[in-house]
This record gives structure tokens, C-alpha cells and sequence, in this order.
């Protein structure tokens, strides 16, 4: 502490960048959040479907038959949903439905990681 060079600010940007520093240094990974994925679909779009949930990074975890309808059940990231139900409707002309449900946090794959920081730095650098 000195009386003329010391102030708040200065404190509270070397706390920020010891923290960041820190942080880098421990290595810490990105989780993301998965949901279970339950989707009713006519057993003739099937194929469609299932090929729309694999780009979209699910794992199918069975299928079934109810109710004249094919069941998919299957775990995948949220990110992925945002724009699900509207390729859905489009894939199979509004004739299927889904649910879904939280699951658990998992690691986010490493290259989608290393992408996300190096976005994270470049707008940061920015600032």
C-alpha cells in the first residue's frame, strides 16, 4: 500500500488478473448441460430423424413402438436444441412430437472447447 500510487481500481485489477492467471493455470474444463430426449415420430420419417439427433451430437439410447408411433429416446446437449422443434416439424410435416428433461453436466468435447476459449480471448482482447 502506498498513499499516492494506491487506490481502489489498482487493487481491483490485480486481484482480476492474478484470478485470471490463476484460473488459466489450474486448467479447468467446460461442462455443458445434457437433457433426455424422448421424440414421437412416424415410423417413416425414422431414418430422417434419427440423422438430424446424430448432427446434432446425441447418443440414440434405445427406440420403441407406442401408439402407432416409433420412439426415440436418446441424450443430448441443450445448446444443440435451440432450433430442434423446428426441424422437427420441417423433417416430418408436423406429425412428430418430443420431450425432454435435464440429465447432467458433461464435459464439453475438446475441440469444441478449444474453440469456445479461443472466442473467449479474442473478445476479451478486444476490451
Amino acid at each position: 500500500m502506498h498513499p499516492v500510487d494506491s487506490n481502489e481500481i489498482s487493487f481491483m485489477l490485480a486481484g482480476r488478473n492474478a484470478f485470471s492467471e490463476a484460473f488459466k493455470n489450474a486448467g479447468p474444463k467446460i461442462l455443458e448441460p445434457i437433457y433426455d430426449v424422448e421424440v414421437f415420430v412416424p415410423s417413416d420419417k425414422m431414418g430422417d430423424v434419427m440423422g438430424d439427433l446424430q448432427g446434432r451430437r446425441a447418443v440414440i439410447m434405445g427406440m420403441s413402438s407406442e401408439k402407432g408411433f416409433e420412439k426415440l429416446t436418446a441424450k443430448i446437449p441443450l445448446k444443440e436444441m435451440s432450433s430442434y422443434s423446428t426441424a422437427l416439424s420441417s423433417l416430418t410435416g408436423g406429425r412428430a412430437s418430443f420431450i425432454m428433461k435435464f440429465s447432467s453436466y458433461e464435459l464439453v468435447p475438446a475441440d469444441i472447447q478449444e474453440k469456445l476459449i479461443k472466442e473467449f480471448e479474442a473478445k476479451h482482447t478486444e476490451e
